[in-house]
């Protein structure tokens, strides 16, 4: 059974079905690229929705995947994450089993997509065009630049820019920095980043 698909791209978002049945990151993961058919394509450049037909986007260009929902596993924790991927900003919650220590952690995230629930996506720097929602989205974790968030996710987002928030911050600031040389903790809401 075909599977409905919003491709995020650097350029544009490709909207349309994959023609491969089970779930979208079966359809993503261990791929070179993702056949969407029958695609709408709305360039990030302003000129309009159009029809493109069958378009290909190879899985390097991926940002962003939604598909249906029911990838979220069932006994979860949840936590906060903002994240920036090429021109997209995306909110929402990424999910960790239970007890998940991200420092202690022997199990290393496998795959190339991180699952999020409840996102927002907007464009970076345009806050007049609007926002998009999705109940899960699937982010390619290798095309991340900066993640926020209350757990130390440098094994997730490789090369991201990390901010730590909240007590992780905090109680862990010395341990996390000397661990990951691209975070840095994030300052506290309304107190200005040290310079």
């Amino acid at each position: 059974m075909p599977i409905r698909v919003e491709a995020y791209t650097a350029d544009g978002i490709a909207t349309g079905m994959v023609d491969r049945a089970g779930s979208l990151r079966d359809s993503l993961e261990g791929s070179s690229e993702l056949a969407v058919l029958g695609a709408q394509w709305l360039p990030l450049d302003g000129s309009g929705e159009r029809s493109a037909g069958d378009v290909v986007v190879p899985i390097d260009d991926l940002l962003l995947a939604v598909g249906e929902a029911g990838e979220a596993p069932v006994h979860a924790q949840w936590h906060d994450v903002e994240l920036d991927a090429g021109p997209y900003r995306l909110r929402g919650e990424m999910p960790t089993l239970p007890g998940f220590d991200p420092g202690r952690a022997l199990a290393r995230p496998t795959g190339e997509f991180v699952l999020l629930r409840d996102a927002r996506i907007e464009l970076i720097g345009q806050p007049d065009a609007g926002e998009a929602s999705c109940l899960e989205i699937l982010v390619n974790r290798y095309t991340v630049d900066r993640v926020r968030a209350d757990l130390m996710l440098g094994f997730f987002f490789p090369g991201a820019h990390i901010e730590v928030t909240g007590h992780v911050a905090s109680d862990h600031a010395d341990s996390v920095l000397a661990a990951v040389p691209n975070a840095t903790p994030a300052p506290e809401p309304g107190v200005p980043p040290a310079s």
